[in-house]
């Protein structure tokens, strides 16, 4: 209510223009920053220092102070389901994946979708177009046209613009767009986005401040926290798997569903996770392999 004020900014560039708006904001008197990209994570760091009695959040990074924390999602939660949604509405069984950089964040995405997918036909396979950059829409465009000339009949994406989901729509190719349901770049193509909502968890920590409970405790959380979601489901998609869908969600909201429990074997055939276990985060934060499915060797940087 009238106890909060909120002021935004778009489009800071991951430069010195980031620190200059961070402590600009400090200066005016707001009392909790988040800071909502990977790039900013020196610059919250450089102005937390200067104004110890504000407190900093910033999204996706891995460095802390004692009024900095930060905070992210298990987007390969939302992958899963999207890969399940893909797997009922292939003709080919062949699905295809822009990738932006070969780290562990993007290979959870490409497992967990692969693996979702399995779950509702084991037949699936899965072929990947690296960009080796966030943010292209050019070869993003390009990436789409060589998987849909790889016989791929639904992308998805893990990239930033909206050239997948355009590019998709004017090739009349089914889409899962990633960040946000891309309706108007696919009209009539799009099937579903895997999306992240961070309105629950912005006010559990602005109650937190307003009540003096604020703590540094990096977050790591998913549908438990309902950080991620498969949104904007098709109504064309078969009513079963929806169905199927929403049980795996609800199972992953309490913490009965662990997306990478063994047995999974990567593509060369070495069992990565034995069966029954599961893969814990120092796993995750470390994976560099692709799951069976996966065609194609896993980028070296040489």
């Amino acid at each position: 209510g009238d106890k909060i004020k909120v002021t935004w900014i778009e489009n800071i560039p991951e430069n010195a223009d980031a620190q200059r708006v961070i402590r600009d904001l400090a200066q005016q008197g707001n009392k909790i920053i988040f800071a909502t990209s990977f790039g900013y994570m020196n610059s919250v760091m450089k102005v937390a220092k200067q104004f110890p009695n504000v407190y900093f959040e910033h999204a996706t990074g891995y460095k802390t102070s004692k009024n900095v924390k930060n905070y992210t999602a298990r987007f390969y939660e939302g992958r899963y389901l999207a890969g399940m949604l893909a797997a009922a509405t292939t003709k080919t069984n062949i699905l295809g994946y822009v990738a932006a950089l070969p780290i562990p964040e993007v290979f959870q995405g490409i497992n967990a979708y692969t693996l979702g997918a399995q779950s509702v036909n084991p037949n699936i396979e899965v072929r990947v177009v690296w960009t080796n950059t966030w943010y292209d829409p050019g070869k993003e465009a390009d990436a789409t046209k060589t998987l849909i000339g790889q016989n791929c009949d639904v992308i998805s994406h893990h990239t930033n613009s909206q050239a997948v989901a355009s590019t998709a729509e004017a090739e009349k190719v089914k889409v899962i767009s990633y960040h946000s349901a891309m309706k108007k770049a696919a009209p009539t193509q799009l099937i579903g986005a895997v999306t992240h909502h961070w309105d629950e968890y912005y006010a559990k920590r602005i109650e937190d401040v307003l009540n003096n409970r604020w703590k540094v405790e990096p977050v790591w959380g998913g549908a438990e926290r309902h950080m991620v979601r498969l949104s904007a489901i098709t109504d064309q998609a078969p009513a079963d798997v929806v169905k199927d869908i929403n049980d795996v969600y609800a199972k992953m909201e309490k913490g009965e569903f662990n997306v990478f429990t063994g047995p999974i074997v990567d593509n060369e055939g070495k069992t990565v996770i034995a069966e029954g276990q599961q893969a814990d985060d120092a796993h995750l934060t470390r994976m560099n392999y692709f799951v069976k499915g996966v065609i194609g060797k896993v980028p070296t940087g040489k």
